[in-house]
């Protein structure tokens, strides 16, 4: 398991940038023709938003290990 410390400033940096590709992603979700290619954004989807949750978590505590 890779783990790396981030600042409060640097978890809500990274966590606003993930939630724009987030927001980019979606429109490329419906863009796509691709059945295969649609699902792997999806799944790719799914896998940023845990990460912003666990983002958002770590933004409540003082001390910030990802």
């Amino acid at each position: 398991m890779a783990q790396i410390t981030l600042t409060p400033e640097e978890v809500a940096v990274l966590r606003n940038a993930l939630s724009s590709y987030v927001s980019d992603l979606r429109m490329e979700i419906i863009n796509t023709d691709s059945w295969g290619f649609r699902q792997h954004l999806k799944h790719e989807e799914v896998v940023l938003k845990k990460l912003m949750a666990q983002l958002d978590v770590e933004l409540a505590t003082p001390e910030v290990a990802v």
